[in-house]
């Protein structure tokens, strides 16, 4: 029997020296999850790149819009895998009322933050917050299933929201098991579940983009954190055999814009510098 000390996916210690992407990434959206190491770090980097967080921001309304454009199809049951802390336009405030949210991460401190947030503006009964790692695949859809909040036996709506931008190590070779991780989630899915995506990439982007997007993965590289940026064929690959909802995988500004009030100040689409989509599992 594998016991947690053997457990190779089991939550690291939490590292009060060093940033922490969710807490940065909340930082960025304008929430109020986040310590000073994470503000510090996040200022440092938009002081080179003021852009990020603008790009932050465009990810999040693309959450925002496909939660509100899968709820119009009938979904009513979201598992947000790497979800960080619950703060900003999160998934269980823009689903609809009756919708059943379950929030994943493999840091302990955004979990229990996650929780504390979700007994002040939550449902117990329809929202809830669990630990587990998106590389073991089958350990985290039994957890989910153990919640008692989603049933994995129906239709559901899996959220991977710029969660592969972060290196999914294996810890027995330290390659990136992301898109195989993906892969199997595919599978676990029922059929007409929807698959949503986003993720950063340089394919396409301005020049004067990808040159500040290199510095930026490289302040994160820095900080302990290994960055990756796909290509749009890699990134459509994620989906595998599942049907692209329209307008398919494009930049998050152009992903049903018609869903937002506001928009974030690019010169192009493409300086979000991420592409998103939602797919749907037909067979």
């Amino acid at each position: 029997m594998v016991t947690a000390e053997d457990d190779p996916y089991r939550p690291r210690p939490v590292d009060l020296e060093r940033p922490s992407v969710a807490r940065v990434y909340d930082y960025l959206l304008g929430g109020t999850a986040h310590w000073a190491v994470d503000r510090d770090f996040a200022n440092r980097v938009l002081g080179r790149f003021p852009l990020l967080r603008s790009i932050a921001r465009a990810n999040r309304r693309f959450l925002g819009r496909a939660v509100q454009h899968l709820g119009g199809l009938g979904v009513r049951q979201f598992v947000d895998i790497g979800s960080g802390v619950p703060t900003m336009g999160t998934t269980h405030e823009v689903a609809d009322a009756d919708a059943r949210v379950v929030y994943v991460d493999n840091d302990p401190v955004v979990v229990a933050q996650a929780r504390v947030l979700l007994e002040r503006t939550g449902d117990p009964v329809r929202h809830a917050a669990v630990a587990a790692d998106l590389r073991a695949p089958d350990v985290l859809w039994q957890r989910i299933a153990d919640s008692g909040v989603v049933d994995i036996g129906q239709p559901l709506a899996l959220l991977v929201i710029a969660v592969l931008n972060v290196r999914q190590p294996d810890p027995a070779t330290g390659s990136d098991v992301g898109p195989v991780s993906v892969a199997r989630y595919r599978e676990l899915l029922p059929v007409g579940s929807y698959l949503a995506v986003s993720h950063f990439t340089a394919d396409g982007v301005p020049p004067d983009v990808a040159a500040d997007l290199r510095l930026v993965k490289r302040f994160y590289e820095e900080s302990g954190t290994s960055l990756i940026s796909r290509d749009r064929a890699e990134i459509a690959a994620l989906f595998g055999d599942f049907d692209l909802v329209a307008p398919g995988l494009v930049w998050t500004p152009d992903w049903h814009p018609e869903y937002d009030d506001e928009t974030e100040p690019f010169s192009s689409p493409a300086h979000s510098a991420t592409l998103a989509g939602v797919g749907r599992k037909h067979r």
